[in-house]
């Protein structure tokens, strides 16, 4: 099976683009799972955040699926096309990692000088 992965790329300051990649799947298999695909086949500099694999444990792959606020880790590939997009409401950081820690719980604030 296939699955088409419309992906919204960039980072702050610069124009936000949207990347498509194709990847081979088997039934079961999650969009955490087609990310890591993506980031070791086709584009290493892809960035998403993940702590566990396919527990739903972390918190941490969080993320625009079709639309929906939902984890990477727990919503199974489908061919054809998925969009993925960073939160909304959250600072982008690159690619699908925004900030989701509040700023007085960070540990390097990011303004910090």
């Amino acid at each position: 099976m296939k699955a088409k992965l419309q992906i919204q790329r960039g980072e702050p300051g610069a124009p936000l683009h949207v990347e498509a990649f194709e990847i081979d799947f088997e039934a079961g298999q999650s969009v955490l799972d087609g990310l890591r695909a993506v980031r070791q086949s086709a584009d290493p500099t892809l960035a998403f955040r993940y702590a566990c694999i396919n527990a739903n444990a972390c918190k941490e792959c969080m993320m625009l699926i079709d639309g929906k606020v939902d984890y990477a880790c727990t919503v199974k590939l489908k061919e054809g096309e998925t969009v993925l997009k960073p939160l909304p409401k959250k600072a982008l950081v690159r690619d699908l990692v925004t900030e989701i820690a509040p700023p007085d719980e960070r540990l390097f604030p990011t303004n910090a000088k």
